[in-house]
């Protein structure tokens, strides 16, 4: 019996067990549907989470098969199809899974169950009671409390459900959020936070600023050096042709226009003198000629 026909064998079981089962079924069910992953030996799952009144709310990522606690490796990969069962458990809830599968392939349901101690963190924070649908997404995005004691210790302002899941989903922990402190860096808000992380300005990254010359930057300056890509390198090279202390914003607009020291020095010759750093706007959309 050749893969295709085996899994097709399987989901015709599997069918039938869930059809039987639906009768009874609760609306909160999360279908999951199990395959493997290319390369690294992880197992793809697929969670739709069918307790939305509209539309499907799902998730799909890759988990080493110890992840998937009691699941029967062995069997899953084994030809042929067979009841399947198995746990993820996390922090903010867990999922209970059972269905059918074999041939690196499963399906079936899941009961999604929320963490109590975890929701009673969320509501004496000051989050809030989360909605099923919340609360589900905080299991799928494996939101922590080690994220909230982060975001509290730091005395930002309480974060919604929606930052809580931006912060988890970005990867922002006490380790981040002390080391730009450290820097002497505190976006004010939870979005100035997300915004630093997304964008990917780390400690490091600011403390190649401040051995420029350039430390106490506002953060909004920060964020438009960063999104333009404007590094302590594009700075030395101004410092190595003559410009030196270019205030940030300045540096923004040259980068914004693709001006680089080559450029200048390319366009003036080696011999010309530099015009003033404001001149160089007209340099590069007008030539040498317009230059005062």
């Amino acid at each position: 019996m050749n893969r295709c026909l085996a899994f097709l064998l399987a989901l015709v079981f599997a069918t039938v067990s869930v059809s039987s089962a639906c009768v009874a079924a609760p609306s909160d069910w999360v279908r999951f549907t199990l395959e493997p992953e290319r390369g690294d030996g992880k197992i793809h799952a697929t969670f739709r989470d069918e307790s939305r009144e509209h539309g499907d709310n799902n998730w799909s990522t890759g988990f080493l098969p110890s992840e998937l606690v009691g699941l029967d490796v062995a069997a899953f990969r084994a030809s042929g199809a067979r009841p399947l069962r198995f746990a993820l458990v996390r922090e903010a809830g867990r999922l209970i899974c059972s269905g059918n599968g074999g041939n690196s392939m499963a399906v079936g349901n899941c009961s999604f169950t929320a963490d109590a101690a975890f929701t009673q963190l969320l509501i004496s924070r000051g989050i809030g009671q989360p909605t099923r649908e919340q609360a589900f997404g905080l299991m799928a995005i494996n939101a922590r409390r080690e994220v909230i004691d982060a975001v509290a210790a730091a005395r930002y302002p309480t974060p919604t459900f929606d930052d809580l899941m931006a912060l988890t989903a970005l990867g922002v922990n006490g380790s981040y959020i002390g080391g730009l402190a450290h820097v002497g860096y505190r976006p004010r808000t939870i979005h100035g936070l997300v915004e630093f992380k997304a964008l990917g300005i780390t400690p490091d990254w600011i403390g190649g600023f401040v051995r420029a010359g350039y430390g106490n930057l506002p953060a909004e300056e920060l964020v438009q050096l960063k999104a333009l890509n404007v590094t302590p390198d594009f700075i030395s090279g101004f410092d190595r042709i003559g410009y030196r202390n270019i205030p940030a914003s300045t540096l923004v607009q040259l980068k914004a226009l693709d001006i680089t020291p080559e450029f200048v020095r390319s366009a003036l010759g080696e011999r010309a003198a530099l015009p003033p750093v404001n001149e160089l706007v007209q340099l590069k959309l007008f030539g040498k000629k317009r230059l005062r």
